[in-house]
């Protein structure tokens, strides 16, 4: 079972296109400024089968992407890992925002960070810092979070930057 915070339909924020955006439940992090702290709490949510957030998704003929957010969905990596394949299975662009940095994720402190990653096409990383934060790039809060392309950095062991302009085009 996934705990999913909300899900939102025809999202136009959480990466290019009309995607699905699975808000999870649950985050580690506490960002200051967070612009979703309602999810922080491990307890709140509601629990999904990836079955029917998978039905949800297919239910929108315009969506062509699937964006996980937060929350913190490494805390949930196994059973996302598995959202992520069948989404992948059927055609969609799967992307993740985390808090944590590749180089976290990749340390083998996270479980199943891997298994979710191996999943992705697109992972936009790093905690959010208000101090840092910027309307210019797209699909990022802070300067320092970057866009990743997650099979390039899988086969480079180390993080590769997503340079497709539909992902970081030019400032905005």
């Amino acid at each position: 079972m996934l705990k999913i915070a909300g899900l939102v339909g025809d999202s136009i924020v959480d990466g290019p296109g009309i995607r699905m955006t699975v808000f999870c439940q649950g985050c580690p992090h506490h960002c200051e400024g967070c612009h979703n702290p309602e999810s922080w709490t491990f307890e709140g949510g509601q629990e999904w089968t990836v079955e029917a957030v998978l039905d949800a998704v297919k239910r929108n003929p315009l969506c062509r992407g699937v964006t996980l957010s937060g929350g913190e969905p490494f805390c949930q990596a196994q059973e996302l890992s598995s959202l992520a394949g069948l989404l992948k299975a059927e055609g969609y662009e799967v992307a993740s925002y985390t808090g944590y940095t590749w180089e976290e994720l990749m340390s083998g402190e996270v479980p199943f960070a891997k298994q979710l990653l191996e999943q992705l096409n697109v992972l936009v990383d790093g905690r959010f810092v208000l101090a840092e934060r910027t309307l210019e790039l797209r699909f990022r809060g802070s300067k320092n979070q970057r866009v990743l392309n997650v099979p390039a950095s899988l086969a480079a062991g180390s993080p590769v930057l997503c340079t497709a302009e539909r992902w970081v085009g030019e400032p905005i």
